[in-house]
């Protein structure tokens, strides 16, 4: 089936595309689409990857679901869009980065200036059921967002992976002594934020690495 991404993902992630378990994944997504809201909005399953072509990626943070409430979900983990009101989580990641490099974090709650600087954004599962999380959970889009971390785990460029929360070290859990950089912390959620992400400097720590690499930072 032709599948609307980003070419350089489409040409790499063809071989999943064409697997009987992905055509399980359409069928039951579009289904989901025609019996009641879902989110994202569908033409933007895949804007992580539209943002960020392979060879442009030099960050990827991690999340598992997209957010579940009316208007929320554009297709960037951990943002929303701009008439939205800051989810908890998001609030935590802007105050984190305000602590980690010393100024007042942009403002742009769609992280899209993120994304078109290289930072890939990318939920484990990409749908879900309006106000039922995890609800896609199980149903095939692990293997391929998996499929595309071990894309970018083989190319000889390194990346900053930044891994937050168990469920996000568990998926990136084969990336350990490799050649890229792996940062992990607590999720940045209310319930573990005071666990030890707060304090974590990932943002600095991921510029770090790039920089070390001869690679310009991530203006975050």
């Amino acid at each position: 089936m032709d599948v609307r991404i980003e070419a350089s993902w489409k040409d790499r992630l063809t071989p999943y595309f064409s697997t009987d378990a992905f055509l399980q994944l359409t069928e039951f997504v579009r289904k989901e689409y025609r019996s009641g809201p879902v989110f994202p909005p569908a033409g933007l399953i895949f804007r992580a990857f539209d943002l960020c072509p392979i060879d442009q990626v030099r960050v990827v943070i991690l999340g598992q679901d997209p957010y579940h409430g009316a208007g929320q979900a554009n297709g960037l983990c951990f943002s929303v869009n701009p008439s939205v009101d800051l989810p908890p989580s998001l609030v935590n990641i802007f105050q984190e980065l305000e602590s980690d490099l010393g100024r007042p974090p942009h403002t742009d709650r769609t992280l899209e200036s993120w994304a078109r600087q290289g930072v890939l954004l990318l939920n484990s599962t990409l749908t879900v059921r309006s106000g039922a999380p995890t609800s896609h959970a199980g149903k095939g889009w692990e293997e391929l967002t998996d499929e595309a971390l071990k894309v970018l785990s083989r190319r000889d460029d390194p990346v900053v992976f930044i891994l937050w929360g168990a469920y996000a070290q568990r998926k990136g859990s084969f990336l350990e002594g490799t050649k890229h950089h792996v940062i992990k912390s607590p999720h940045p959620s209310p319930l573990s934020s005071y666990r030890g992400f707060f304090g974590s400097r990932p943002f600095s720590r991921a510029n770090a690495a790039l920089e070390g690499w001869g690679k310009p930072p991530i203006d975050w």
